[in-house]
């Protein structure tokens, strides 16, 4: 008997002898007969029966729940993953946009700081030398690629010069990545080290000492004689395994003379087929005037590979900032117009460093703004919190490139106009008229000088005027005078 009860919990229940009692919400019916006991839920279901139902029952709904919750992570997961990955340069030609979210996604984020209302993995215009946000311009590229050919020729000195901020140290850190395992690298990014700490730190990062040692041990004072000597043994260790070291020195332009000479003398380390040590000088415009020097001659002759860095033209910024976005991930749309970007190009002179700068406090602005377009008014007030001004050339030419079209436009206009409507039509006729030649006047007296008959081309030339020519002529009608016989 399984007659399924509907009833208030408050009601008496009398059937077929059933005991009635609560028991963690569920209404149980106590039966005389055979001693069973059935739970029934308050809504009248069936349940299983026992406490060791009660029990599997709950474990089979904690483990469907987790599951529930685990497939639900598992799906927002790839959705965000999916995101992720489609998220990218949308090549509008009115703005570049990073992203696939809405504007109305962005707007329900905090905007206290811009990476989390935009939605950034990391932030995209940090000042940190991070190899990720490399942007390699033809510039970069073509210097990367020159300092890579002379580690693998094992060419003996490389210059890399640059203006500040144009990515010297970040294309270093690049390069040291691009290198081979077998290749030992030490970068020193302190130019104000006396030559016996240079060499320490050198050994350092080459793993011959440790760092124990270097603060305590043996090593700590050693003599100079002494640390070029262990270097000389390390780097002929390196032979039987086709190994090589590079030595590469930011701010190079910092470093005493004496040091430079120093570093002169270990270059000298060598064998009869080729340099032990490559060395990278990084620094400034100025390490090339250093360098050329009178005194710096003999370490300038060795220098065999020459790369300079150069600023951004515009087309490169805004390749440069759409590299950065699109490497920070952010979910939400980042848009810069043209005018916009005229502007970043104008302010900064294309220099990555204040690049970064102006972009970080333009994005800042548009965060308080909550807006993900970025308008010329919004670089503007980011370069004014910078101290930023326009150079003494004025605003981005763009409005002077399209005043020098539309003239040109009008040139090749009138040209054409010219070309078809013939040229009498432009002359006036009344223009002055002009004056007439002059009358010849003869050099000889008795008139002028009779041409020879030889020349047959021309007629006779006429006889010569005599006294009675100059009589007056006889009226019109009149008869002509008879000539007059001869004496």
């Amino acid at each position: 008997m399984r007659d399924m009860i509907r009833r208030g919990i408050g009601e008496q229940v009398e059937h077929d002898g059933a005991h009635r009692r609560l028991d963690h919400g569920l209404l149980v019916l106590d039966f005389r007969r055979g001693q069973r006991a059935d739970e029934i839920g308050i809504r009248g279901r069936r349940r299983p029966r026992g406490l060791r139902a009660r029990r599997r029952r709950t474990g089979w709904r904690r483990l469907c729940a987790g599951l529930r919750h685990g497939r639900m992570r598992k799906r927002e997961q790839r959705q965000q993953n999916q995101q992720r990955d489609h998220a990218g340069i949308i090549g509008i030609p009115c703005y570049i946009g990073v992203g696939v979210s809405s504007q109305a996604t962005a707007q329900t984020r905090d905007a206290s700081m811009y990476e989390q209302y935009f939605g950034f993995v990391q932030p995209p215009f940090t000042l940190t030398p991070d190899p990720r946000f490399l942007y390699r311009s033809e510039s970069h590229d073509e210097a990367i690629t020159l300092l890579q050919q002379a580690i693998r020729r094992k060419e003996g000195f490389i210059v890399l010069t640059g203006d500040i901020g144009t990515g010297k140290t970040t294309s270093c850190r690049a390069l040291l990545e691009q290198l081979d395992a077998s290749v030992f690298t030490s970068l020193i990014l302190n130019p104000f080290l006396s030559v016996e700490e240079l060499l320490r730190e050198v050994l350092l990062d080459f793993g011959v000492v440790s760092r124990e040692g270097v603060r305590s041990g043996r090593i700590a004072t050693a003599s100079k004689h002494a640390l070029i000597s262990t270097l000389h043994e390390f780097l002929l260790s390196l032979m039987p395994i086709h190994g090589s070291a590079v030595l590469i020195i930011d701010e190079a332009q910092h470093l005493s003379p004496q040091v430079l000479e120093q570093i002169r003398i270990v270059s000298n380390l060598e064998t009869n087929e080729s340099k032990l040590l490559q060395i990278v000088l990084v620094g400034q415009l100025n390490l090339l005037d250093m360098l050329a020097a009178v005194e710096m001659r003999q370490l300038d002759q060795r220098i065999s590979i020459r790369a300079t860095l150069k600023p951004l033209n515009r087309e490169e910024v805004e390749a440069y900032i759409a590299h950065r976005l699109w490497v920070a991930r952010g979910s939400t749309a980042v848009t810069f117009e043209p005018a916009a970007l005229d502007l970043v190009h104008a302010f900064t002179g294309g220099v990555p460093r204040i690049i970064n700068l102006l972009c970080d406090r333009s994005l800042m602005q548009a965060a308080q703004m909550r807006v993900n377009r970025l308008t010329p008014a919004i670089v503007e007030e980011g370069a004014a919190s910078l101290g930023l001004r326009l150079p003494a050339t004025g605003r981005p030419k763009r409005k002077a490139a399209k005043a020098s079209t539309g003239t040109a436009l009008l040139v090749v206009v009138l040209l054409g106009g010219l070309w078809v409507m013939p040229v009498d039509q432009f002359v006036s006729a009344d223009m002055p008229r002009l004056p007439d030649a002059p009358v010849y006047q003869s050099r000889y007296p008795s008139g002028p000088k009779p041409i020879p008959q030889a020349d047959l081309l021309l007629p006779p030339a006429p006889p010569p005027p005599s006294a009675s020519s100059s009589a007056p002529a006889p009226p019109a009608g009149a008869p002509a005078p008879r000539a007059r016989p001869a004496p």
